[in-house]
Order: C-alpha cells, then sequence, then structure tokens
C-alpha cells in the first residue's frame, strides 16, 4: 500500500461514506454508557454511523456541548475515557463509524471554567491565548487600550460594586487573588499585588518580624514584573514564568507564617468595602482598573464589546482558527481520535464564522491524512460535512473539499412537496387579515437585520467603520469619505445581502458566484440609499474586491477587514431572519424553519427531481436531514402543519372558532390587548402541529402546557415585539402564560375540543406526509440521518425542547415486535398492516418503515452511495400527487413510488384513502430508463407484495396496483423481484 504524502488531499471519493447516520444529543443524562448500551439497537435498526454531538470538555451543565472550555479533554458530565474507548470498541464491533460534531469557531468564557480564557485575562496580550481569543487590543475607547470588556454584570458596574457583589478573594494555597462575581471568577494581575498588600497602612517589611523583609522582596519583583503589552516573546515568557515562580513564593511564605496570612485577608477585607459607605470601594476599584478586562453590564456588550462572539452570545467568544498554533491545540485530541479510529468522520459546527474556511478544510484534510502516513496507512480523504445555511440558488464553493452539508437545504425541499402552492396569495391575505400585519416577507427581514445591526451587533459595526475608515484615510480619492456614510452603507448592504457571507479570500481573485452576490446586495443598496451614496458603495465594493486601486495602505489590515467583514454578515443573516424574522411572519409555520425560505410556498415535483439531480452530480455523499437539533419544529410536526396549506377554509375557520373561545383570556396591557393577534397565530398553528392525535390524559395535558408555554416565551423574545431578551416586557409575558394556562387547562374545555376536531381531520394526512418523507429521505442521492427518537413520531419544538430524553428501551422493545412481523422471511398480512396503519397514532408503522429502508440501504450500498437517479414520469389524474423515481447502478435498480397532498387526493376525508385513488394513473419509462425497463417483476420490500414490470404492461406501470399492495402506506418502494 502506498503512503500518503504529509501535505496532500486524497480525492473525496475515497473516504469512507456512512450508509446512514443517527444523531445523538450528549449531556449530563445521556452520557457514553447509556450511548453504549443502544448501540446493538441502532445497529438493529439499521444505522451504519453514530452522529455524535460534541463531547469535548464543555460549561458545566451544557446539555448541547457548544460551549467548549477544554479541547484537550473529554466532557466529564458525559464520561470517562474508559467509558469513551468503550463506546468507540462496541461501534467498531458492530462495523459502525462515528460522526463527531466539531467546534471550531467558538469557546465557552466568562465563568471560571475556560483555563485559556482566564490566563489571557491574567496576563492580558502577554499571554500566549491573547491571540486565540479574536479580541481587538487597539480599543480606542477611553481606558480600554489593551483590555477586553467582559459584559458580566447585572447592573451598572458602580451599582453593583458598592452593594458588595464583587469580591476579592484570596486563595492562600495557589498564592493567588481573584475578583469573584456570582459564579464568575476574575483572576488579578500579580504585577498589581502590591496594591492589594498596601491596602492597610505601615509597611509591609518590618526587621523583626520573620518573613516580613521576604514579604517586601516579593512586592516588589511583582511590581516589576514585564509590561502586560510586552512585544518581546522573552519579555512575555519572563512575565509568564516569574509569575508562576513569585505566586508559589507567596504561598510558601503565607503558609509558613499566619500574621501574614492574617494580613493578606485583612487586606481583602479593607478592599471589599462596607455596603452603605460607597468611599470604601474605591480602592478595590483602582485595583479593577489595573486590570486587563473591564468588568461591565451585560447590555453592554452589543455596543462595547471588543471580542468577537458566536452572533451576540456573550459566553461564547470566537476564536482565531486561522492561526496555526490555535488550530493545533484545538485539534490535537480530534486527530488522535481519528488515528485511532475512534471516531471516523467530522461535522464541521458553522464554518461561516472561521475567517477562511477553504483554508480550514484544507488543513483538516492535510493534517487527518498527516496521521495516516504516520502510522502507514494508505491515503484516504476523511468524510467531512459542513453545518451551512444555504439559500435556494447557493450552492457550495466546488472548491471545499468536504462531501457536503448537514441537509437543512434538503429538509427545506421534501417539505415544500407536501405544501400546496396553490394557496399561497389566499394563506398570506388571511394572515394579514387577522394579524392586521400588512408587510411582506422581504420587508419584514430587512427591518429585522437593521435592527440587529444597530443593536446586538453594534459593536461589530462599530470595529468594522473604524477599519474602514483607516484605509480609506490613505487613498486620496476617497478619503473625505466620513466614517458616518461608512458605516451606513456597510450596514445598508449588509442588511441587503441575499446570502450568510462571500468566500472572498485576499490576493485572490473573486469566484464568479462572489462577485454576483456582492453586486446583488450593492445594488439593492443603491435602490435604499438612493444616488448620493453612490461613492461610497463604490469604494465599499472595491475594497472588498481588492480594487482599490489608490490605497497605498496596510495590506494586513485589509486583510483583517475582508474577514471580519464576511464574519460579520452570517449573524447579521441568523439573528435577522432564523431568529427574528421566522418569529415575526409566520404565515405558515412549517416554512419557517432553519434552511427553509418562506417565499417558497410548495415546491413541484420537477423541481426535487432536479434538486435530486444536482445532488447526485455535484455532492453525492451530503447529508439528508428532517430533523435536527437546530430545528424549529420537528419533521412530523411540520409534516402535519402543511396539511393546513391544502384547505384554508378548514384552517380559517377553526381559527375563528379558537379565538372566540379564548377571547374572554385576553388581557389588557398598556400597550394592547395581549396576546397580540401574530402571536395568536403563531400559539395556535403550533397547537394544530402539536395536539395529540388521541385525546391527552391530564398528565400529558400538563407536560403539553409546560412545553408550550416555554416554547412561546422564547418564541416571542425571538420575535422582539412585544417582548425581548434584552428587555422583557414581564406584564406581557404574564398574559401569554395565562392564556395559554387558561385555553390547555384541565377537565371541560370547549378550546380543546375545537382543537381536537381540528387534529382528528388533519393528523391522518399529517402522519402520511410524514411516511412520504421518510421514504423519500431514505432513498434519494446522500446520506440519510436519524435525529434521535424521529424513527418513530416526535411533535417537538424548538430548543430545549427537542433535545428531550428519548425512551430507548422502549424504541427496542417496539423495534422486536415489528420485526416478528417478518420472521421467518415471512410478511406481514394485510390484516396486520391494517392494524398498522389503524393505529398510525402509536408510531410504530413509522419504525417498521425506517427500519426496513435502512436495512435495504444496508443491502445495497453501491447503488445507494453511487447510483444514477432516475426521475420517472407519471401520466393520469393523480399525477400532482406523486412522486416517482429508481435508483439504478451495477444492473440493480430500486423503484420508489411517494404520496404528496394526500389531504386534497383524498377530498379532506382519511377513510376515502384507498388504491382506486390511482385508477388512470401510472409511471411510464424510455428508452434511458433501460435498467427499470428490463425489470419484469417488483417486489414491495415492506409489504412482500409484487407489481407487474414495465415491459409486462406495455411501458406502463398502473399506480392502482402498486398501492394495492403498499399495505396502506402512501409510498411503495420496489426492488427487482
Amino acid at each position: 500500500m502506498a503512503m500518503s504524502e504529509p501535505g496532500t488531499t486524497p480525492a473525496l471519493g475515497t473516504a469512507r461514506v456512512p450508509t446512514s447516520t443517527y444523531r445523538i444529543q450528549f449531556h449530563k443524562g445521556c452520557g457514553f454508557a447509556q450511548v453504549t448500551a443502544i448501540v446493538p439497537y441502532l445497529h438493529a435498526l439499521g444505522i451504519g454511523d453514530l452522529y455524535s454531538s460534541p463531547y469535548l470538555k464543555a460549561r458545566a451543565g451544557s446539555t448541547h456541548g457548544y460551549d467548549i472550555v477544554d479541547h484537550d479533554a473529554l466532557n466529564p458530565e458525559v464520561g470517562t475515557e474508559s467509558e469513551h474507548e468503550a463506546l468507540c470498541r462496541a461501534l467498531r464491533e458492530h462495523g459502525m463509524g462515528q460522526l463527531l460534531d466539531v467546534v471550531p469557531n467558538h469557546m465557552g468564557v466568562l465563568e471560571a471554567d475556560n483555563g485559556w480564557w482566564l490566563e489571557m485575562l491574567e496576563h492580558g496580550q502577554a499571554s500566549p491565548h491573547a491571540e486565540t481569543f479574536d479580541i481587538e487590543w487597539a480599543n480606542r475607547a477611553t481606558g480600554m487600550a489593551g483590555r477586553v470588556l467582559l459584559p458580566v454584570l447585572g447592573d451598572h458596574y458602580g451599582v453593583v460594586l458598592e452593594a458588595g457583589e464583587i469580591v476579592l478573594h484570596f486563595d492562600a494555597e495557589a498564592g493567588t487573588f481573584e475578583l469573584r462575581y456570582w459564579s464568575h471568577r476574575f483572576p488579578i494581575d500579580p504585577a498589581t499585588y502590591p496594591m492589594i498588600f498596601n491596602a492597610l497602612p505601615g509597611p509591609v517589611g518590618e526587621d523583626d518580624a520573620p518573613g516580613r523583609a521576604e514579604l517586601a522582596q516579593l512586592l516588589q519583583d511583582l511590581s516589576q514584573l514585564p509590561s502586560r503589552d510586552a512585544s518581546e516573546p522573552a519579555a512575555r515568557q519572563v512575565r509568564l514564568q516569574g509569575s508562576v515562580n513569585l505566586k508559589r513564593t507567596l504561598a510558601s511564605l503565607v503558609a509558613r507564617d499566619s500574621a501574614l496570612a492574617a494580613r493578606a485577608e485583612a487586606c481583602v477585607q479593607r478592599l471589599n468595602g462596607t455596603v452603605g459607605d460607597p468611599s470604601s470601594f474605591d480602592a478595590l476599584d483602582a485595583l479593577i482598573d489595573k486590570q486587563a478586562y473591564r468588568l461591565a453590564n451585560w447590555r453592554a456588550a452589543s455596543d462595547d464589546v471588543n471580542y468577537r462572539r458566536f452572533f451576540d452570545v456573550n459566553t461564547l467568544a470566537a476564536v482565531r482558527m486561522e492561526r496555526e498554533p490555535v488550530f493545533e491545540a484545538t485539534h490535537k485530541k480530534l486527530l488522535q481520535w481519528l488515528r485511532d479510529g475512534r471516531i471516523t468522520a467530522l461535522r464541521i459546527d458553522h464554518p461561516d464564522g472561521l475567517s477562511d474556511p477553504q483554508s480550514y478544510f484544507d488543513t483538516l484534510q492535510r493534517r487527518y491524512n498527516d496521521q495516516l502516513a504516520a502510522i502507514g496507512e494508505a491515503p484516504r480523504a476523511l468524510y467531512l460535512l459542513v453545518e451551512k445555511i444555504q439559500a435556494e440558488h447557493e450552492a457550495l464553493p466546488a472548491t471545499w473539499p468536504v462531501h457536503g452539508d448537514t441537509g437543512y437545504r434538503f429538509a427545506a425541499l421534501v417539505n415544500g412537496l407536501f405544501v400546496d402552492g396553490r394557496n399561497a396569495a389566499a394563506l398570506l391575505d388571511d394572515y394579514k387579515s387577522f394579524t392586521g400585519r400588512g408587510d411582506d416577507f422581504d420587508t419584514t427581514a430587512h427591518a429585522a437585520k437593521r435592527l440587529i445591526i444597530e443593536t446586538s451587533l453594534y459593536s461589530e459595526i462599530g470595529w468594522l467603520t473604524k477599519t474602514l475608515h483607516r484605509i480609506t484615510r490613505v487613498n486620496r480619492r476617497r478619503r473625505d469619505f466620513t466614517r458616518n456614510r461608512l458605516r451606513n452603507a456597510m450596514a445598508e448592504v449588509a442588511a441587503c445581502f441575499p446570502v450568510y457571507r462571500t468566500y472572498l479570500r485576499a490576493g485572490e481573485a473573486a469566484s464568479d458566484t462572489d462577485r454576483r452576490h456582492l453586486d446583488w446586495a450593492i445594488a439593492a443598496a443603491r435602490r435604499k440609499l438612493g444616488p448620493s451614496e453612490d461613492g461610497v458603495l463604490d469604494h465599499l465594493r472595491e475594497v472588498l474586491l481588492g480594487e482599490d486601486e489608490g490605497a497605498v495602505g496596510d495590506e494586513a489590515r485589509r486583510t483583517r477587514f475582508l474577514a471580519r467583514w464576511q464574519q460579520f454578515t452570517a449573524p447579521v443573516m441568523a439573528k435577522a431572519v432564523e431568529d427574528t424574522t421566522f418569529y415575526r411572519h409566520i404565515p405558515l409555520l412549517s416554512l419557517n424553519d432553519v434552511g427553509s425560505d418562506p417565499r417558497s410556498f410548495g415546491l413541484s415535483t420537477a423541481a426535487f427531481h432536479v434538486a435530486n439531480q444536482a445532488r447526485a452530480r455535484f455532492w453525492p455523499h451530503a447529508m439528508l436531514g428532517t430533523s435536527t437539533h437546530d430545528s424549529k419544529r420537528g419533521e412530523d410536526l411540520r409534516a402535519r402543519i402543511d396539511v393546513l396549506s391544502e384547505d384554508l377554509t378548514l384552517w380559517h375557520t377553526h381559527l375563528e372558532r379558537m379565538t372566540a373561545l379564548a377571547q374572554m383570556f385576553e388581557r389588557d396591557t398598556p400597550a394592547g390587548k395581549a396576546p397580540t393577534r401574530n402571536d395568536v397565530w403563531l400559539l395556535f398553528q403550533t397547537l394544530a402541529g402539536l395536539w395529540p392525535a388521541e385525546p391527552p390524559d391530564e398528565a400529558a395535558l400538563a407536560d403539553l402546557r409546560e412545553r408550550v408555554q416555554a416554547y412561546m416565551l422564547k418564541a416571542v423574545r425571538e420575535a422582539k415585539l412585544s417582548t425581548s431578551w434584552t428587555w422583557p416586557n414581564e406584564e406581557y409575558e404574564a398574559a401569554l402564560a395565562h392564556y395559554i394556562a387558561s385555553v390547555l387547562r384541565p377537565g371541560a374545555n370547549p378550546f380543546a375540543d375545537e382543537l381536537q376536531r381540528l387534529t382528528t381531520v388533519i393528523a391522518p394526512f399529517g402522519f402520511r406526509n410524514s411516511l412520504s418523507q421518510l421514504a423519500l429521505k431514505l432513498t434519494v442521492p446522500g446520506v440519510p440521518d436519524i435525529y434521535q427518537g424521529c424513527e418513530q413520531w416526535t411533535f417537538s419544538l424548538v430548543d430545549p425542547d427537542n433535545r428531550r430524553p428519548v425512551d430507548f428501551a422502549h424504541l427496542a422493545r417496539e423495534l422486536d415486535e415489528v420485526q416478528r412481523l417478518y420472521e421467518g422471511d415471512g410478511w406481514p398480512t394485510p390484516a396486520q398492516w391494517t392494524a398498522l396503519c389503524r393505529n398510525a397514532a402509536d408510531g410504530r408503522v413509522k419504525l417498521l418503515a425506517t427500519w426496513r429502508l435502512l436495512q435495504l440501504r444496508r443491502s445495497m450500498p453501491e447503488l445507494f452511495r453511487d447510483g444514477s437517479y432516475l426521475p420517472l414520469a407519471v401520466d393520469g389524474p393523480a399525477a400532482d400527487h406523486t412522486v416517482a423515481f429508481a435508483r439504478t447502478g451495477n444492473g440493480a435498480a430500486v423503484l420508489v413510488i411517494a404520496t404528496r397532498l394526500a389531504y386534497r387526493l383524498c377530498a379532506g376525508e382519511a377513510a376515502s384513502w384507498r388504491a382506486a385513488l390511482w385508477s388512470g394513473t401510472h409511471i411510464a419509462t424510455s428508452e434511458t430508463q433501460a435498467e427499470v425497463g428490463r425489470v419484469a417483476r417488483w417486489r414491495n420490500c415492506l409489504t412482500g407484495a409484487s407489481a407487474d414490470g414495465f415491459e409486462a404492461t406495455e411501458g406502463a406501470m398502473a399506480l392502482d396496483a402498486v398501492f394495492a399492495g403498499a399495505g396502506g402506506l402512501p409510498f411503495a418502494v420496489l426492488v427487482g423481484a
């Protein structure tokens, strides 16, 4: 075998591609031991690889693992090294790999658990990690040069200080001082320790007192440590090592001399002041002012924070992954696991936050092969996926050495099949009439972007403005553009950006795609700002494209500006669209999800086929998702809400009735009636998708009520209309909680009865939508992912609701029961299929379908990995309700027929579901589909029923015959018999 040469990246097709994945959310309640126990179940289900959420050491209590505080350790709440090894061993024994979620963009900060962050706070720019985090050290704000703002306080700094909530603490054993504020810890710069010991009058050194002279010398040595802003590596090293040694000396001194220890504590007490005497805190204030950080109210973050964050989350600080030492330090353990075979693939979280995603992926592939070369293995690509939200017209950059995205786009596409596009305008009119909201999606999104830019990301646009102004000042043709004009131009271009970001690289020509997206945004900004700003917009474009011919400035500054600009447009889009507009503009909630575009109301079968063909050609191994931990609504909830699009009269009638029944629970607030009509629409459509098909008992109702209240509180705060996270409107929130509790109260409840009547009508069709969606996900080109628990019905809401515990023991028992239906190579009887479909609400029919189709993928891995995708023409009265295609390759073929818009097909009558609905509808083949046409006999891989091949019926397949053998399922997957 040839060994991989260091620095090479093999073709992507050489990677080990999973047949399927199963996403697990690791946290304190679901650790390595628990997941090891379910590996046999996952294997029996047919899963190829475990898809693990991050489990490097995260902040205590984290339910998601994205707030990593130590890249070189496992999360102790998830398990130990031995438990991790046991999980990896169990996966290997079952022939399964592990795809691990990786977080390269940020780390958890601000509390007392991130050693890199704490060292940076102690030593400022002298710390080795001063450049690990993306901090603007050259801050011109008063008193902020060489300091980092820490927005952690619950009130203004002076108020908190004088309330005695910021407390100086001495750790005698370690010889260190720190500030404490609730769960936060802030180290004190050792060079300022003398200020602490001088808090009490009298000399610190007395000849007749043992240890005093030593203390005096120690304090002198501490005061002479090199400055925090020392630029010479030697001086920095002297400071760092000297601090360590001197703190050890202090610990030794106080351990030997109780009087010294008592003096240290007395100084601490003096500095901690006396509540009610503001002047007693002056000395502590002076000490804090000498640190490499400034403590501030958490609301100051949006304006003044000078470290780049993950979106606008103060506790997640961005890291500079473009620096080689940072990459190596953060990926050491991951690369070791890859080398040892503990993990076999990676999913990269939020690559749009990276300075240069292309370089990061190249480095990751290269370092992976360096590892292979080191152990003598043949070169191969690492299976690599990226968590990337794409616009409908947007493709991943073809130069990225990755296998595709994590499935957001597919989820939007497949969901669109079940939305009746004919009713888009009518539903929008109904929505506007009911809520009184007249703005369209584009207007709402633009306003939300401007809001986010001027609030949450105000500090980011401030940095960009300052830097662009400096760049502009060295160009005599452009130097008269003011900061205000530059700022306004950038804000407007960002608000008009059609995608998350471009991928421009300094010193390289822009791709046609990036140039097109930038020109789109510039043109839109021109229309908004008018001709007076043409010049400044042209200048911004020149700078971003590297075409600013008159510039003679610092290229490093221009490179930094380019990176930060692209890292800015992404959170603008995310916070304004997914986390604001999606809660403001809500005609059909199933369209308001990650990766979706509510302006696309429904998808034709032709468009679905085109998307699948493109994926088969360009990204055949991308992930196919329908539910994720980021989903705002689970796949089954969306599938049911889709049904409402098929009958607006049904929705309107029940909406009006429920509104009338709930009117008595509204409350008057200073801003008007609560809840607003928009929030009522949101609530009632959510309940239409969430309400159980079978009436809930009192315990289930109580659980549902609590979940809905938590969801609606998050939703209205995200919308930022009646309340918000930053400025909660407690009166409105209380009124909303009261309203929900009232409409979902136990006992006799006309509102619940009305909701149950609506659910009875739409739930059967929601189940059919879900099953068709499942069949498509498990058979189209790509690698399907099952989010934990979604092999049965999962009517989940946005996180943390979608991270609720999964009863895997129950699922294993249910899987064993459905597997028994096929004992002895038999097939379920028609009576058993009737029972499965009649009792669809118990979820066993979805579990069975998942299992059978995953087993099919396992039995035909080459076909599903690399096979062709052939759309099949459908003719007849039910053609609009049918999606049909074939997967072919190496002489094998699988034929898939799925139902869409079933409610309209059945005229809203669930009981009318029967094979005769497809009478006169058939699939035809053509000469180009030879592998399909040659099959004389097909067998349904779920029911065992056979169907005549195309040649036997003169080139056509009658769909009524196919669905007669489908066991009542809304799809058929046929394999050549």
